[in-house]
């Protein structure tokens, strides 16, 4: 029987319908061919990209092997720096010029790894080059909001087949994010909690949805999952970003995430997915200035995966509303191997 689930985390309402598992329609990904060769990612090839922001590597020459993770200009930028962030009228509507960052990183010299195969030190490593790029940007006080996410794979929308993330630095908010914000602070002014914090603790309750945890994060299956398996992690203490957590507590989240990503190649062999980090705003400006005096008290930063094994379809992109064929409370059973 189906079920109609709000998700209190995005504000959207969710169809859980299990008879749907069963349509012939369903993406079953095989594996891609190989692009080694010409990729730009590629360890050796460093001369393919534009010059390296930030590597973490074995040695110390700049745009040459010998790297971890490495973070170059997105040749296909849909924005840059070097823009004017002025506000300008056309006619009756309003435009900004392009302007703000778009960086790649490159997860690992690994062409075909999978997050699965990758160590808990070299997830760590990424983890820390998100970190020290979100900590980085976070100084030009022009830059209001950080998109980090990582699609992997052609039903993700990945263009490159090496593992790689992507930062894009706006100068003002989606209205997805300032949205929440204006919910999350409405919460914590009648319970004294943000909403990421009080749905922690109800899954920790309930229990049937948790998959893992590790330290203080813990990983689960949401109540109105959009997506067939996806996860969520989120810290057991409020923290605003990625970045504000210590050595110890990305030690942590790195050895979650490699778990989480076995136990969803067990359940779903190979398949296309994207990650998101929804962090708080890195700056202030006036759209969200209201909500950052409370920021550190309220906002919980979470990251949200999301594999991709159905196409979405009209109904989906017309009433941004999904229909999920496996309930979150079996997802969680599955994952958790009982």
């Amino acid at each position: 029987m189906s079920e109609i689930r709000y998700d209190k985390l995005h504000n959207k309402y969710v169809i859980i319908a299990p008879e749907r598992l069963h349509r012939p329609n369903l993406v079953k990904q095989e594996p891609a061919e190989s692009e080694k060769e010409n990729c730009p990612f590629c360890e050796g090839h460093e001369d393919f990209t534009p010059p390296e922001i930030f590597a973490l590597r074995d040695n110390n020459r700049a745009n040459a092997p010998g790297w971890r993770t490495r973070v170059v200009p997105n040749l296909y930028k849909a924005v840059q720096i070097e823009e004017e962030n002025i506000s300008q009228r056309d006619g009756f509507f309003e435009y900004v010029k392009g302007f703000g960052a778009h960086e790649i990183i490159i997860d690992t010299p690994c062409h075909e790894c999978r997050f699965s195969a990758l160590s808990p030190k070299e997830i760590f490593d990424w983890l820390q080059t998100i970190h020290a790029r979100i900590t980085d940007l976070t100084k030009d006080k022009r830059i209001i909001s950080l998109n980090i996410f990582k699609n992997s794979g052609k039903n993700a929308g990945a263009s490159q087949e090496h593992p790689h993330t992507q930062i894009i630095a706006l100068p003002v908010m989606s209205k997805n994010a300032l949205e929440f914000l204006q919910r999350n602070q409405a919460y914590y002014s009648v319970h004294g909690r943000g909403i990421v914090e009080d749905i922690l603790h109800n899954e920790r309750v309930a229990k049937i949805r948790i998959i893992n945890e590790v330290g203080m994060f813990t990983a689960y299956c949401p109540y109105a999952s959009f997506f067939s398996f996806e996860v969520i992690i989120a810290p057991g203490k409020v923290l605003s970003s990625l970045n504000k957590c210590s050595q110890e507590e990305l030690a942590d989240l790195a050895q979650l995430i490699k778990n989480v990503f076995v136990m969803l190649d067990i359940q779903l062999d190979s398949y296309d997915y994207n990650i998101s980090f929804h962090i708080a705003p890195v700056n202030e400006n006036f759209e969200n200035e209201k909500y950052m005096d409370d920021i550190d008290k309220n906002f919980s930063f979470y990251l949200r995966i999301m594999p991709r094994i159905y196409t979405l379809a009209g109904f989906e992109i017309s009433a941004e509303m999904a229909i999920n064929g496996i309930e979150p409370e079996n997802c969680a059973k599955l994952l958790r191997g009982k």
